[in-house]
């Protein structure tokens, strides 16, 4: 069995954009494996899409006018076009993490997959590692926690139902400190065990505790805190940028 047979994930709002003959071929092979996923051709090449049933829309006129209803229409959008001519096409459409869409870049020989925007929270990393796997390519990983093998804050527990809740200020810093390897407060008072999928341990600045009773929390420059517990405005205070607090589903995991 191929590597590209072994795979098939579900990938709703999905699109490969090719804009080159050869870009086209590649966008055929890798939908061929998900055909879930829509496809964006230039009308010239779009002989390389027959006999697929991925719905495919052609343009004629320039690209760059195509870039808007991408970004309005799609969560994730994988371009066969070079790098840098992404960066420049997609600068303008920018708007922040929680609502551009995750955006990667394959290589013109299909040997790179390259998260390039909203690698969390538009889950283009996740998304870079499934089809790495379906071409047998190499997904270029960029951002700390990834890089790091550690916590990524923004979205820890997604895939359980869990729901962030912290300013954004409190993200940011508590992510540095995960990542720079400061001592951090995991506190576990509710849901899944099964949080941590990484095949390598937790790092060892990750310190464990059932309850927020139990943390001295003058030893750590953050603390993550699973609970369904009402916290109250005095300990967010006293924690100041150093708390992110996750809701599990009641009930659930």
């Amino acid at each position: 069995m191929s590597t590209m047979d072994s795979v098939s994930p579900v990938l709703p709002r999905l699109v490969l954009v090719a804009i080159t003959r050869h870009g086209a071929a590649q966008a055929a092979r890798l939908a061929a494996a998900l055909p879930l996923a829509e496809l964006c051709v230039a009308a010239k090449f779009g002989e390389a899409l027959e006999g697929l049933p991925n719905r495919v829309h052609s343009y004629t006129g320039a690209f760059r006018d195509e870039i808007a209803a991408l970004f309005a229409g799609y969560d994730q959008i994988v371009f066969f076009v070079s790098l840098g001519a992404v960066v420049r096409l997609i600068a303008p459409h920018l708007k922040n993490k929680d609502e551009d869409p995750g955006v990667l870049v394959i290589d013109d020989a299909g040997q790179f997959v390259i998260p390039v925007l909203s690698g969390h929270v538009g889950g283009a990393n996740a998304m870079a590692e499934t089809i790495a796997a379906l071409l047998g390519a190499a997904p270029v990983l960029t951002t700390a926690s990834d890089v790091g093998k550690t916590i990524p804050v923004d979205i820890l527990g997604r895939e359980l139902g869990w729901r962030v809740e912290a300013p954004k200020i409190n993200i940011t810093r508590v992510s540095a400190a995960v990542v720079n390897e400061e001592p951090v407060a995991f506190v576990q008072e509710a849901g899944s065990p099964h949080w941590w999928t990484r095949p390598t341990p937790v790092p060892p600045n990750i310190h464990l505790y059932p309850r927020f009773a139990d943390v001295p929390l003058e030893r750590y420059g953050a603390v993550l805190w699973v609970t369904h517990g009402e916290i109250a405005p005095a300990q967010w205070e006293a924690l100041s940028e150093r708390l992110v607090v996750y809701r599990p589903p009641l009930g659930g995991a």
